[in-house]
């Protein structure tokens, strides 16, 4: 028997929404509370996906009524953007915000307008979200226009005054490869698609954000970007077109084209590897030389999360990945031997060079973050089974095996002073699986000994 449908909720207006997410912040328990019960009713109230949107994204209320009116809207776009069906089949009773398609063509247009102009980081991590919880249901059947939308905008990268909706742009467009991102080879038709639309004009943007005398903090973001989408299309297969700059990109017929064909080309990929080798050895100053990229900042976690850091921590993490897919020919799927081939012969020692003068940082004094060090032990742990980069290696044992693994594997002042001061936390983090394999010091214990059993 269904369940009885639910009292439909109160109406409210913008202006009333607006004062109840004010009220929320409020530490009067008598004014928080009906606030929230209020809010926590939302997924109830017809046209509530429309007026969190407009409070998310009009500049002049107050930021925090617009994060929290973000944050609402991908809540109830994630649980309620389709209807639910019960197990009997039959509609869950009030859980669309928004009922009908003629409702949400204009919500998906103002929300992603509402995304390509947000300047603050929050909001707009946000209003992405919201986007992917869209797309996954209504990408790219219902929504034909969003990808189009998208690539005109990224088009126009060449107006510097168009740099933060260029950036947005390339932010949802990242959500909507990641929707695909671990879908089985069958199931990638609409990523194989967008990749052949979009890396036409990916490539050289790429490429000139990439140049060794372009240091903006703007050209970073942007690139780190790109570097994203580029993971999630070919972490687990290199999709048709990968290339970028081929006469079929973007053909009515592109997504039919032949896998074997046109994906593992090795010349379509050179670009690529040109500018992931070109952002893992740019330079990055401190900030006391007043060298370009100026203004690195001076605590870690500052310096883990600057663009350009993340930019060289996309860049070795997919070549890595591509290692560990293509670096063995022997290992690699049947249409990918020849491109495993190259990659083998051509593309990793090339590469070694670049990861071990990063590697070289800390040795010499300079800064390098964990990440990204972890990420070049892994590339070296997997260059150790391959014979043309192991011939590259084997000279430069010793400053590898004591001057970066070993460290690695040392306590640090900051180790001992946590254990002093905190030793139950050591423990527990410790025992944090995800934690420790993302240290170097797991990554360097394993290359260590790889490294040691080679050179006898």
């Amino acid at each position: 028997m269904a369940a009885a449908p639910q009292a439909a909720a109160a109406p409210l207006d913008t202006e009333q929404l607006h004062v109840a997410l004010q009220h929320s912040f409020s530490p009067d328990a008598s004014v928080r509370l009906p606030a929230e019960a209020t809010i926590k009713n939302l997924k109830h109230v017809k046209g509530a996906v429309t007026m969190l949107l407009q409070l998310a994204a009009e500049r002049q209320v107050q930021y925090e009524v617009r994060q929290a009116a973000a944050i609402q809207l991908k809540n109830i776009c994630r649980e309620c953007w389709v209807e639910r069906l019960s197990f009997g089949g039959i509609a869950a009773a009030g859980t669309t915000a928004e009922d009908g398609t003629p409702k949400k063509a204009p919500l998906r247009t103002n929300l992603v307008e509402a995304l390509l102009a947000e300047p603050e980081k929050s909001v707009r991590d946000l209003l992405a979200e919201t986007l992917h919880s869209m797309a996954i249901h209504d990408f790219p059947d219902k929504w034909p226009n969003l990808l189009p939308t998208l690539l005109q905008q990224i088009s126009l990268s060449s107006d510097g005054s168009q740099a933060l909706r260029v950036h947005n742009a390339l932010l949802a467009l990242r959500k909507i490869c990641k929707r695909y991102e671990y879908k089985s080879k069958e199931q990638r038709g609409p990523l194989n698609d967008i990749v052949l639309q979009s890396f036409p004009l990916l490539l050289p943007l790429a490429q000139r954000l990439s140049d060794p005398n372009e240091h903006s903090l703007e050209a970073a973001m942007m690139l780190k970007q790109i570097l994203k989408i580029f993971w999630s299309s070919t972490q687990f297969y290199l999709p048709s077109g990968v290339g970028g700059n081929d006469g079929g990109a973007g053909a009515s017929g592109g997504v039919g084209q032949s896998t074997a064909e046109n994906a593992f080309q090795p010349e379509k990929m050179q670009p690529w590897f040109d500018i992931l080798r070109a952002v893992l050895i740019k330079p990055l100053p401190e900030a006391s030389t007043g060298l370009e990229p100026r203004n690195q900042p001076t605590t870690v976690e500052e310096r883990n999360a600057w663009p350009w850091w993340k930019c060289k921590k996309w860049s070795v993490q997919i070549m890595s990945r591509l290692f560990s897919r293509y670096g063995i020919p022997a290992y690699a799927e049947d249409e990918a031997k020849d491109f495993a081939k190259y990659f083998s012969a051509t593309v990793a020692p090339q590469f070694l060079g670049p990861v071990c003068e990063t590697l070289n940082l800390r040795p010499s004094g300079q800064f390098c973050t964990d990440r990204v060090v972890h990420l070049c032990l892994t590339f070296v742990d997997l260059a150790v089974e391959l014979a043309p980069t192991y011939k590259l290696l084997k000279p430069h044992m010793d400053f590898l095996l004591y001057k970066v693994c070993f460290p690695t594997l040392c306590l640090t002042a900051e180790d001992i002073e946590l254990f002093e001061g905190d030793p139950h936390r050591v423990c527990a983090s410790a025992e944090l699986a995800v934690g420790r394999l993302l240290r170097p010091a797991h990554v360097g214990h394993h290359a260590h000994y790889r490294l040691g059993q080679a050179s006898g």
